[in-house]
């Protein structure tokens, strides 16, 4: 069997580059979101998948009830899969909080944050492997970051540190790991994880960061609008 994680469809907030970590916000897919769902629509084997499980936004859940189509086998919710907490930064450009993160690191809470993007990772791919226990083939609607770190993973080179940012994570483009293979894969994430917190805890003293290859960040969120300066194209961006 296989788990296929994918990303929700875009919403004006992914458009407009501001962040959603709250799963209160009534942030909603918009028409490009829903056309979207072709993707989603010509990569999956909807017909046959047994379960599909989202994480309490309603973009996620938008997304999968969309694809899922009536009638369909009912939406286990799981917090586990949630978007990262932004705390203040919450609502706001993911330029600022990008900035933050390059300054403070993936192992610090942002101000009114209940989680480091370290910790966040973790609960995401715990929330992954949990999903093991109901039938199989499901579908995963989660966020950006979550697809993000999964991608990274299949792109590594071998003893590749985790980096602090990562590539953009496409909407509605499925991730497909089979079962054999799923467990494996987090435990080597959380390994990565560890082992990535511990090396730039190390090299914080001569102020080294690990970028991916690019320069590119966290993909929560859509590229940076035309708008944005010119002088800002070194800052992280999803």
């Amino acid at each position: 069997m296989t788990t296929y994680v994918l990303r929700h469809g875009p919403t004006d907030y992914s458009q407009r580059y501001f962040v959603n970590g709250d799963p209160t916000e009534p942030v909603h897919l918009n028409e490009d979101g829903r056309r979207a769902l072709a993707k989603g629509w010509n990569s999956v084997p909807l017909h046959r998948v047994m379960t599909w499980m989202a994480s309490e936004f309603p973009r996620a859940q938008q997304t999968a009830n969309l694809l899922m189509g009536v009638p369909g086998p009912e939406l286990i919710i799981e917090p586990q899969l949630n978007e990262l907490d932004y705390g203040e930064f919450e609502g706001g450009p993911f330029l600022e909080y990008a900035a933050w993160l390059d300054e403070h690191g993936a192992g610090e809470r942002p101000p009114g944050s209940a989680e480091s993007q370290t910790e966040g990772i973790h609960r995401m791919l715990t929330g992954v492997l949990a999903a093991l226990q109901y039938p199989g083939p499901r579908v995963l609607v989660a966020h950006g970051l979550l697809v993000s770190v999964l991608l990274w993973h299949s792109a590594r080179t071998p003893d590749q540190p985790m980096p602090l940012f990562f590539p953009k994570a496409p909407h509605v483009e499925p991730v497909a790991i089979p079962d054999e293979e799923l467990p494996e894969r987090i435990r080597t994430l959380m390994n990565d994880l560890k082992a990535g917190a511990e090396r730039r805890a190390a090299d914080a003293t001569d102020g080294r960061i690990f970028r991916n290859g690019d320069g590119l960040a966290v993909a929560t969120v859509d590229l940076a609008s035309p708008s944005h300066s010119q002088d800002q194209k070194d800052l992280p961006y999803a």
